[in-house]
């Protein structure tokens, strides 16, 4: 078989997912229906490592719409939807990938993806460039290019290409303001709310909200929390973040002095060891914490082991670590993503930008890849513009536009007052 998922029977209630993604995703299905006919992909095989939600199964199914061969894998262990992975597999997508997976598990997926030799790649989290970088050098003179959909994963490539390790273009579509001012502030904001809820069923109203990181992701979370009603704290290391969540009405404090008035604790920083042992101990009790980075490492979970006396479910998503101080702290979603291990992602109206930045660039290096270095880029601006002028239209909005007289001022550097 040319997949591996959780259980085929539950494809039909995948695909209703998908549908509903596509009743919601304009952008995308715009270029599904233009590109299907000029084929622009076809001949290439394309090795995605992106989490399976419906959303990205629009992605998927557009890729091979414009002429791929796709095989997939998700991007991490909790955020497979099987219901997602079924309806991909019943329709002819080599995917593998299943929510739950073990670490070995998790690399074996991605390392299906590649039996196939692709010529591109598609990644959230650089965890499947990694692999071909460390262990499939083989595969790499085949790949003309790849994508990279989030910030902890252009973060690994900027550093692989600055120490001259990267060995293939790598087209950052976190870094477009159509993805990154809207998925990352809107979709992670939104989401992640959604799992701690979930997972929490508690009342936010009231609550000190301590977000650990004011990047757009952590904007996202603190501004949602606040509209409803909790009392935002941010943690920073990096001044100007601090002085704009600030400037925004929200409390900034070291983590030191917020662990101990906190109620909720989210981590997006996408550093590791944000919350540790001395955090943990000053913790009030019922305090619940999470993380909405892309990696588990933000939390110390070892740390927080070592101080209890016992660890119970109490619901899906929710670990109650009873500490030897008597006091309780609550762990969700395994200290992964909670926005996607304990909810259903972001919403699809954002991923249709984000997404779109996506497909795009990955016509764009069937294009241009060969001519490209093994360095970062960024998305161009006009690209930017068409996607978000595209978004408005599907929306009934429209803007306005210069006049020629007014772009010629806007030029004149000699005129004054």
């Amino acid at each position: 078989m040319n997949y591996k998922v959780k259980d085929l029977k539950m494809a039909e209630a995948g695909r209703m997912k998908i549908e509903w993604a596509e009743s919601r995703m304009p952008v995308m299905m715009a270029l599904r229906e233009k590109y299907s006919k000029t084929q622009p992909l076809k001949g290439q095989r394309i090795a995605g490592c992106l989490h399976v939600t419906k959303e990205t199964a629009v992605l998927v199914e557009t890729l091979r719409a414009a002429g791929a061969e796709v095989s997939w894998s998700g991007c991490n262990p909790l955020s497979t939807q099987d219901e997602i992975a079924a309806a991909l597999a019943k329709n002819g997508i080599a995917i593998y990938a299943w929510h739950g997976m073990n670490v070995e598990e998790f690399y074996w997926c991605i390392e299906r993806t590649l039996d196939f030799k692709p010529t591109l790649t598609l990644d959230d989290g650089a965890d499947l460039i990694m692999t071909l970088h460390t262990k499939h050098k083989e595969l790499i003179p085949g790949i003309t290019g790849g994508t990279e959909e989030t910030t902890t994963g252009v973060h690994r490539m900027r550093a692989m290409a600055a120490a001259k390790d990267l060995k293939y273009p790598i087209i950052a579509v976190n870094d477009a303001e159509t993805k990154w001012d809207f998925d990352n502030v809107y979709g992670t904001g939104q989401s992640s709310i959604d799992g701690i809820l979930r997972a929490t069923s508690v009342l936010l109203a009231g609550k000190n909200f301590v977000v650990a990181g004011y990047g757009h992701c952590g904007r996202g979370c603190g501004v949602r929390a606040g509209g409803m009603g909790a009392n935002v704290i941010a943690t920073e290391v990096n001044p100007i973040q601090a002085l704009k969540a600030t400037l925004e009405g929200f409390r900034v404090m070291p983590m030191d002095e917020a662990a101990a008035v906190g109620d909720i604790f989210i981590t997006a920083t996408g550093m590791k060891d944000v919350i540790v042992k001395r955090h943990f101990e000053k913790m009030k009790d019922g305090a619940i914490i999470c993380n909405t980075g892309h990696y588990d490492v933000e939390i110390n979970i070892g740390d927080l082991e070592s101080l209890a006396e016992s660890k119970r479910t109490i619901r899906d998503n929710c670990e109650e670590y009873l500490l030897k101080n008597g006091r309780r702290v609550y762990l969700l979603a395994q200290g992964r993503l909670v926005n996607l291990a304990a909810a259903e992602g972001h919403p699809s109206e954002v991923m249709d930008m984000s997404f779109a930045n996506q497909f795009l660039s990955q016509v764009r290096l069937v294009k241009e890849g060969k001519q490209m270095k093994a360095e970062v880029y960024d998305i161009p601006e006009a690209q930017d513009r068409e996607i978000a002028s595209v978004k408005l239209a599907t929306m009934g909005l429209k803007v306005d536009a210069l006049t020629p007289e007014q772009i010629a001022y806007a030029d004149d550097y000699l005129a004054g007052t």
